[in-house]
């Protein structure tokens, strides 16, 4: 939605303040539109392999829905983490085997659907605690492991937002390749009238109107809006970190979740009352 008015108000800042000296009928050469689409679709295609083509393509779609990592998303994450691990507690590690090995059957996961429809998230989940119920770990072995996931993960889910951004750091270049053959086109027509030439070289410069305006005005914005998009879903990861290895150090099911909260961004963390609140309304 924030996309959308970003993009009517470049449109109108930009065109409206042009039509107020100037005629936007200029503005339209066909030729050159063509032309940067062209390019700019070209070197997105040229410049990555069929894995960052699909990543990206699945992620545009994202930018125009909220966000589901909200503040209560993550209480029912917290809540569930808590459950399980007071089962854990209660009854012992094997007690969560059968929640492991089938989350989509686990009477736990199933009371959380938001966070069982993430399958990464529960997939992470899952495999943690799938060595907890394995045997004695080492928590700081585990930690790092935990670090190399999440960061190789951070790396996949950053690839379309790169992608993204060196799409729009080229599309100011394809600009001026348009307006350069525009150029040459008014080299190779002198003799021709001032008003034709005058035509055809305002006609070439639209490519360098147009490459700035799509790239910093247009591109820009979504390689933005998918970087926040990958920093909000990482945080996710980084609160069942803190949770799991507080749970492996020690500390009781209430602690533990309280690690959770505490690294949660202030939009999006519960207060200490409200988590309390909600754990004790679902026992």
């Amino acid at each position: 939605m924030f996309l959308i008015i970003g993009y009517v108000i470049i449109l109108a800042a930009s065109l409206g303040t042009y039509a107020v000296h100037g005629s936007l009928a200029a503005l339209w050469v066909p030729t050159e539109y063509i032309a940067i689409v062209g390019l700019t679709l070209g070197g997105f295609v040229a410049g990555n392999g069929p894995k960052a083509i699909k990543a990206t393509v699945a992620a545009l779609p994202t930018i125009f829905k909220g966000s589901p990592y909200n503040k209560a998303f993550y209480v029912d994450v917290l809540c569930m983490m808590y459950e399980i691990l007071a089962k854990v507690r209660k009854e012992g590690l094997m007690s969560i085997e059968g929640d492991v090995e089938n989350p989509e059957g686990s009477p736990i996961f199933s009371k959380y659907p938001a966070f069982a429809s993430d399958h990464h998230a529960v997939d992470f989940l899952c495999d943690y605690l799938r060595m907890m119920v394995g045997g004695n770990l080492n928590a700081f072995e585990i930690e790092n492991l935990m670090d190399i996931e999440m960061e190789t993960h951070h790396a996949e889910a950053h690839t379309s937002a790169h992608v993204v951004s060196k799409v729009a750091d080229a599309v100011p270049a394809f600009g001026i390749v348009v307006a350069v053959m525009g150029v040459v086109n008014v080299m190779g027509s002198v003799g021709q009238p001032p008003a034709v030439l005058g035509k055809m070289i305002g006609g070439a410069l639209v490519g360098t109107f147009l490459g700035i305006l799509v790239s910093y005005g247009f591109v820009a914005p979504v390689a933005g809006q998918l970087e926040q998009k990958v920093e909000e879903g990482a945080k996710i990861y980084q609160c069942m970190k803190a949770v799991l290895l507080a749970s492996m150090n020690g500390y009781a099911p209430q602690i533990a979740v309280e690690f959770g909260r505490k690294v949660l961004f202030s939009t999006d963390r519960p207060s200490f009352a409200e988590l309390e609140e909600a754990i004790k309304s679902r026992k």
